[in-house]
């Protein structure tokens, strides 16, 4: 069973090698002392929420959020900047779930959303994002607002 929760300093090992494996999906070099600073950085100054999605205390997926404002709506909004899943957890609901977390966070602290940006050829989220509610805008940004 999936549980989902937010990152504690106790998950820090497992979520950075995740962090790492994500910045490879995104072509990027394997750098796992830097991954784990950019984690523990993140953790200790507050300045991101990350939660993670657990099985059987592995750590399988995660997503993170960065704190941004409108300020037409003078109310905070969330980037959803960061969202894995273990390539032996997909298909699985895994994504979905951490959406939902996301999408509570938003609401909880009073935000007025939720923005994201993918790569037009990230087929998997360009196909996701629109059924968990989120609306492609003309820049290529998806939207969430929390009613």
């Amino acid at each position: 069973m999936t549980e989902i929760f937010e990152a504690t300093a106790f998950d820090l090992e497992q979520l950075a090698g995740l962090f790492d494996q994500y910045r490879m999906f995104y072509k990027q070099v394997s750098d796992l002392p830097a991954a784990t600073g950019f984690v523990k950085e993140r953790m200790k100054k507050k300045d991101a929420a990350i939660y993670i999605a657990a099985e059987d205390d592995k750590v399988i997926g995660f997503v993170q959020l960065y704190p941004l404002f409108s300020s037409v709506q003078m109310k905070q909004l969330w980037l959803l900047n960061d969202l894995y899943v273990d390539s032996s957890h997909r298909r699985e609901g895994v994504a979905r779930q951490l959406i939902a977390a996301a999408k509570e966070h938003a609401k909880n602290t009073g935000s007025c959303g939720l923005m994201l940006e993918t790569g037009r050829d990230n087929k998997e989220g360009n196909a996701l994002y629109p059924t968990e509610g989120f609306q492609l805008t003309e820049n290529n940004f998806y939207i969430f607002s929390v009613k």
